[in-house]
């Protein structure tokens, strides 16, 4: 009987020692995510790194200069003892404001209040309307500077550059980064309104100038690491701030844990090793030399097959392989090991129902 518990037994202590080899890839990820999604963070949190991203921002605030005036902002304008100069004025589309006798026209657009108090001030003396004029300006709305920041932030939300604002100081007043942001982050700036002159009618563009939109990717951890002005750079009124979500990866067949991962600012990449540790490893099920990756092609929109030997991959006689977002890895079950499974049971029921037997006649 012994025998042949054994030679039943054999084959399932040999799948068995073969599931323990993998016992070091899978217990240290199978145990971590237990009580969280997984996901593969950066090397610093996400609270850490929005802590990280406010502080930065703070400190380029300090270098700010003035904010620039645009069309659409509501100004109030001030002379000293002359009430009937003294009103609020909105900065038309072309960029400028009229203001009581003074017969031309004011452009405003790309000063700043303290350019413009000098230029109104000049304006009044040579007029012979105010001999030695004090003129305040001070911005009562601001419309001419919107940016809009969405995608995976805490509060997606539009923000008016008061001053020159970099990409951390948007990002910031937006609440920061969320938990599943990927690790880019895109500035669309639309292109640049040709000039118009007082009259309003359009100036032409110089020869070869670029009237598309432009697009800038910026590494999320190169900005964040750094602040470097290469990467934190100014944006400007009119630019979309997107930071996209993370990409997922899915696990799905005899793997312990399957399911949807997220790619969440690796900076290493997302192999099979790791998404096979997430996944809790395979099932002593699987086989292994029959994975597949089914990726999208884009040019036909449908799923393409690659066919990939995990067993070579786990006895590092292959290279790891670098998935993509959207992948799905299968890994399919193996009829004859289920069938063997199925025979150990039985055979351990067998072999305990005989121990207990044995126990209850002593």
């Amino acid at each position: 009987m012994n025998r042949q518990l054994k030679g039943v037994l054999r084959p399932l202590v040999q799948s068995s020692s073969w599931g323990m080899a993998l016992f070091l890839l899978v217990v240290p990820a199978a145990f971590s995510q237990q009580t969280k999604p997984l996901a593969i963070p950066m090397n610093q949190g996400v609270s850490d790194a929005n802590e990280r991203i406010a502080e930065l921002a703070a400190a380029s605030a300090v270098k700010a200069s003035d904010y620039v005036i645009g069309s659409g902002d509501l100004l109030a304008l001030e002379v000293f003892d002359v009430p009937e100069l003294s009103r609020e004025v909105r900065v038309n589309e072309t960029g400028y404001i009229s203001l009581p006798l003074i017969s031309t026209k004011i452009q405003v657009s790309g000063l700043t209040s303290f350019q413009l108090q000098d230029k109104i001030a000049e304006l009044l003396k040579s007029n012979g309307l105010v001999s030695s004029p004090q003129v305040t300006v001070s911005l009562k709305e601001q419309h001419s500077q919107p940016v809009t920041v969405i995608g995976a932030v805490r509060n997606p939300m539009v923000i008016q550059a008061l001053r020159q604002t970099t990409l951390l100081q948007a990002i910031s007043q937006a609440g920061g980064i969320a938990d599943d942001a990927g690790n880019m982050v895109l500035v669309t700036r639309a292109r640049a309104p040709s000039s118009q002159t007082e009259n309003g009618s359009s100036a032409s563009a110089a020869p070869g100038a670029e009237d598309e939109a432009q697009t800038f990717t910026i590494n999320l951890a190169d900005l964040i690491d750094s602040g470097d002005s290469r990467f934190n750079i100014q944006v400007n009124g009119g630019d979309v701030i997107t930071v996209p979500r993370a990409g997922i990866i899915y696990v799905v067949g005899a793997v312990n844990h399957p399911g949807g991962f997220v790619i969440q600012n690796d900076r290493d990449r997302m192999t099979i090793l790791k998404m096979l540790s997430l996944a809790g490893g395979p099932t002593s099920t699987a086989k292994l030399k029959d994975a597949v990756i089914l990726r999208k092609n884009v040019g036909t929109g449908k799923r393409d097959e690659v066919p990939l030997d995990m067993s070579k991959l786990l006895k590092l006689k292959s290279d790891d392989v670098t998935l993509e977002a959207s992948d799905i890895l299968f890994v399919p079950d193996s009829n004859e090991k289920k069938a063997l499974h199925r025979t150990g049971d039985i055979a351990i029921s067998l072999a305990t129902g005989v121990a207990m037997m044995g126990a209850t006649r002593f």
